[in-house]
């Protein structure tokens, strides 16, 4: 009887043990809503108060909290954890009225319908685009890489003005999401990745950073999103674009596409 009980432990011991469900993170990528013009392309601001679009915003956070998230992070200085929370307790209370940032505008609304007691940010800002070296060397140096990077920028500006004068909130935040957009945004940073190439290698740097900035914060999803959770995340989509390629090849997640709730 012994013999056939070790058997039996050795045959159970040896079987692949079954892994908690991963994660699901669902990536909002949005245009700022109360935009503090810090962006590379400078936009003209969007009135997200009209009836229409704080019509379509309360629709589309009761659809988002349907995903039933445990966990919504938000794009917001970390040492303001405490405040920004605040700030969410006063909404629950019924004692703050909703600012126009998108933190609080879809942030806020889907964290109060899926009953959450808390929101959290996942932003990073010891690390920001560091440019300084790339702008200080294309004023000594001819270089035709940084002309078409000032025609990209001329371009998404005209093409983003166009977008906020003939779309609705709901086509906005469709754009913030598209992977095309998605790819372009991403595009502008490379185009000067190449300046400098074995002179100091100013541009290649300069992206570099960017894309730092963006390893932290996708670690900070990383490290809030255990086995089991169901988290949406929501920022800008400079920020959205890079953090969803990291979610396509990242094993340890699953990504949950917002295509459908908008």
């Amino acid at each position: 009887m012994k013999k056939y009980l070790i058997a039996a432990l050795a045959v159970l011991f040896s079987w692949p043990l079954q892994a908690d469900e991963p994660a699901q993170v669902m990536l909002i990528g949005t245009f700022h809503f109360d935009n503090p013009g810090k962006d590379v392309v400078k936009v003209d601001d969007f009135d997200i108060f009209t009836d229409d679009s704080q019509a379509y915003l309360q629709a589309f956070t009761k659809r988002l909290a349907a995903f039933k998230p445990t966990r919504v992070l938000l794009e917001y200085d970390p040492e303001n954890e405490a405040l920004i929370n605040q700030r969410y307790k006063d909404y629950l209370e019924d004692n703050y009225e909703l600012g126009g940032n998108e933190i609080y505008q879809l942030g806020f609304r889907i964290a109060q319908q899926a009953g959450l007691p808390a929101v959290q940010s996942f932003d990073e800002r010891e690390v920001h685009w560091q440019a300084e070296a790339l702008f200080e060397y294309v004023k000594l140096h001819d270089v035709p890489e940084m002309k078409r990077f000032n025609e990209m920028i001329s371009d998404n500006t005209r093409e983003d003005k166009a977008a906020r004068a003939g779309l609705d909130l709901s086509g906005l935040l469709k754009l913030a999401n598209d992977p095309v957009e998605d790819r372009k945004n991403m595009n502008l940073y490379l185009a000067t990745n190449s300046i400098g190439v074995r002179d100091g290698f100013a541009g290649a740097d300069a992206t570099a950073s960017w894309w730092r900035r963006n390893f932290r914060m996708y670690a900070n999803i990383q490290k809030a999103a255990k086995p089991g959770e169901r988290v949406i995340v929501i920022g800008g989509q400079g920020h959205t674009a890079i953090l969803k390629t990291f979610l396509e090849i990242d094993s340890q997640l699953e990504g949950i596409p917002v295509a459908s709730y908008f």
